[in-house]
């Protein structure tokens, strides 16, 4: 069994990959960490996670630079029910279109659109550092992790049109969705990698998830 981490091109994935390996070598049955930009590795993967750093549309189209990437996610998420993770950016890409300088086509998993963060003056943007979660689904990748904080990096967030997409949130003058999810694919605003036990947690429930 394998998992296989997305390089597009997004920045460094190395803490990503630790973080993976690290919770994978406690399982019964560990899994391979593959970080890979084949899509071939993606169709034989049994987890996919998708990081992102950076731009939506600059994200977007490192994915779709890779010859065949965006078939494989499809087929292999969409069409196979393989768990899929996307991680900041990578959530974002979930949904329909981004709207960071100018509008740009997500893979459309998700309806809705990602905007950027509509906060008072005295709050900064982007948003960085430690969130409480509020969870507002049963989904088995968010167990356990009600009133836990998060580490966050971000300018941009997911408005999603079905609220049953909505997985989490957090309070920056306002509500903010930082967790999607639905019945193969899930995504989280924080980073699970940089977010200590509560992203330790959720990456071990991300390995233990079967949709």
């Amino acid at each position: 069994m394998s998992i296989a981490i997305i390089d597009y091109g997004s920045g460094n994935l190395r803490s990503a990959e630790k973080a993976f390996a690290r919770v994978s070598a406690a399982l019964d049955h560990p899994r391979d960490v593959r970080v890979t930009a084949q899509p071939e590795d993606i169709l034989k993967a049994d987890h996919i996670v998708l990081p992102g750093v950076g731009a939506f549309g600059d994200c977007a189209q490192g994915v779709r630079a890779i010859d065949g990437m965006q078939d494989a996610l499809n087929e292999r998420v969409r069409q196979q029910a393989m768990p899929f993770l996307g991680i900041c950016v990578g959530m974002q890409l979930m949904c329909e279109t981004g709207l960071e300088r100018g509008a740009h086509d997500g893979f459309g998993w998700i309806g809705g659109t990602v905007e950027a963060l509509d906060v008072p003056a005295d709050l900064k943007v982007p948003h960085m550092g430690w969130n409480q979660l509020s969870i507002e689904t049963a989904h088995p990748v968010f167990a356990g992790l009600q009133d836990r904080h998060a580490y966050f990096v971000h300018g941009f967030a997911a408005r999603p049109a079905d609220p049953a997409s909505v997985a989490a949130t957090t309070q920056y003058g306002g509500e903010v969705v930082v967790g999607l999810s639905d019945e193969t694919a899930c995504g989280t605003q924080f980073h699970p990698e940089k977010s200590q036990h509560t992203g330790l947690q959720l990456i071990d429930n991300f390995l233990k998830w079967k949709p």
